[in-house]
């Protein structure tokens, strides 16, 4: 049935489907047909503990789906685990131009260059306090992913940081640093060690000073070398972070089935899907072998199936994220995901 529709979906431009179907799921999450779709959608528990929270079931939605929090009651139905908005920047910003979403069905990947498109930390915020006020029968874990304005210079970036963590702490359950998108020019270079640390540190600051913490995590790139991966571990270590997310889109365009002349057409953009799938096991693996299991992971990168999720888990992951997968795969995919998978 979702692959019938997804084939139709798919004459379209990507972006406006991806508003034009939450739009509608949103029409029927307000009838009352909400219960039914719960029903249909949503997996039986499987309770995972990490980073000091307790999941539902341990598939999340990747940042970058839900950017304004808007769709939160809509992916709750769907059955996810948890759900991480953003990013989300100080300032609102349109992002890059149109288009800057495309698939490549034959690589079951999507090629994205948003650019940290979003309302602005204040409007995010609002509407998470509106979610957070009312009553609901399951609580969904929400992450906060938050990045800094194209306009702020590299050397001010722990600033934008600074500010999105402190609108945002009463209002997510945990927080993600994402200094690993593509699309902003620049960004990768907060990779390094000494800018990991102006950033995090003032962040771990803030939060240990609070009456309750809320766990912080780093987003890494696919694309990093093994000594700047180790250095990123050190950081991790030094700075007590929560854990990792591991990791975000790759600017690599090895060993695609689609056309060259395609890939040129579409241009610049961070890579996703089922071609990230092997890299981002391997680098979960080399990180929880590094660090013997101290720094937990969120896996992110190529998760279609069961089996993709139980890679990551196995390598050493506790959690997983879908994106790409949940769009090529359809509704039921963490229902599908969670039916096979013991935790």
């Amino acid at each position: 049935m979702y692959k019938l529709l997804r084939n139709i979906l798919f004459r379209f431009d990507a972006e406006k489907v991806h508003h034009f179907s939450m739009s509608v799921f949103g029409l029927l999450c307000n009838s009352p047909l909400r219960g039914l779709l719960t029903w249909i959608f949503s997996p039986k528990k499987h309770h995972v503990n990490a980073f000091g929270l307790n999941f539902k079931n341990p598939v999340g939605l990747a940042a970058g789906f839900d950017k304004n929090a808007k769709y939160l009651r809509e992916l709750e139905a769907l059955g996810f685990g948890f759900v991480e908005i953003g990013t989300v920047t100080p300032l609102p910003q349109d992002g890059n131009p149109k288009p800057r979403l495309f698939r490549l069905p034959k690589d079951k990947a999507l090629i994205n260059r948003m650019g940290f498109n979003n309302e602005g930390v204040k409007a995010v915020a609002e509407r998470l306090k509106q979610w957070n006020s009312k009553t609901h029968t399951s609580k969904l874990i929400i992450g906060g992913n938050i990045g800094k304005n194209k306009v702020t210079p590299n050397e001010l970036a722990w600033q934008d940081y600074e500010i999105c963590f402190k609108e945002l702490f009463d209002y997510v359950d945990y927080f993600v640093v994402n200094v690993s998108s593509p699309n902003t020019p620049g960004l990768r270079a907060l990779q390094d060690k000494d800018s990991l640390k102006a950033i995090l540190l003032p962040l771990q600051n803030i939060n240990n000073a609070k009456a309750s913490r809320k766990p912080l995590l780093l987003k890494i790139a696919p694309d990093l070398s093994i000594q700047e991966i180790d250095e990123i571990i050190e950081v991790a270590i030094e700075l007590k972070l929560d854990g990792l997310v591991v990791a975000n889109t790759t600017i690599s365009r090895e060993h695609l089935l689609t056309s060259p002349k395609t890939i040129s057409d579409i241009g610049a953009g961070g890579l996703s899907g089922a071609p990230l799938r092997t890299v981002s096991t391997k680098l979960v693996n080399y990180i929880n072998n590094k660090t013997n299991g101290r720094i937990p992971i969120m896996a992110s990168g190529g998760i279609f199936t069961t089996e993709d999720a139980k890679d990551k888990l196995n390598s050493g992951a506790v959690l997983v994220q879908v994106w790409t997968g949940f769009i090529y795969e359809g509704p039921a995919i963490v229902k599908k995901i969670c039916r096979n998978l013991s935790v």
